[in-house]
């Protein structure tokens, strides 16, 4: 039984299907636990939000560094965006949803966004930052750690994703992937303490 349900909809049941069909095994388990940590953290510290959104955004966030969605011009998390409004429209989300859905998967990559601001957004940084470089992750108890890597196995992330990171750097100097490599934050990602747990 999944720790954190998706939400029930025909959308975010798309987005399951879709991010099946096109991550490999470890970016598919990132995006369940990025959504298992947003989820936990709104829990703890009792962020009203559109589980809808935040689910089909965390399923979607990164599926830009995929070969058929990547952009030889766009950092992936914009590309990522102008995939998730396609996604969105095919879904029957109206205009507006289909750009909050673009928004949170922007951000996700860009400075942090105060939870009264944009919930779905802040929830998505914290979880995106807890899986990938460890930022936060004492907010999360250990036995929730230890429950959500037993669940969604991180599978060789570690040097996948910065292997993605660092071709998307070379390609796109300017872009924020670009700035990451750049700083201490592949040794902080390679020292995550989750991948001791699997």
């Amino acid at each position: 039984m999944d720790l954190f349900p998706a939400p029930d909809s025909r959308a975010a049941a798309a987005a399951l299907e879709v991010c099946q069909e096109y991550a490999e095994p470890w970016l598919l388990n990132h995006s369940l636990r990025a959504h298992a940590w947003a989820k936990a953290y709104a829990a703890k510290v009792d962020i009203a939000h559109d589980g809808e959104l935040l689910y089909v955004a965390a399923l979607l966030h990164d599926l830009a560094l995929t070969p058929p969605f990547d952009s030889h011009r766009l950092p992936f998390e914009e590309a990522g965006g102008h995939l998730a409004r396609v996604f969105a429209a095919g879904a029957g989300w109206g205009r507006a949803r289909r750009d909050r859905l673009c928004d949170v998967i922007v951000l996700h990559m860009r400075a942090d966004v105060p939870a009264d601001e944009d919930p779905e957004s802040h929830l998505l940084q914290v979880a995106v930052s807890a899986d990938v470089s460890g930022t936060r992750l004492a907010e999360f108890p250990p036995e929730l750690r230890t429950r959500v890597v037993d669940r969604y196995p991180r599978l060789g992330f570690v040097d996948a994703f910065l292997d993605g990171f660092a071709d998307q750097a070379e390609r796109k100097p300017g872009c924020a992937a670009a700035e990451l490599v750049g700083s201490d934050w592949p040794d902080r990602v390679r020292a995550n303490p989750l991948d001791l747990l699997g």
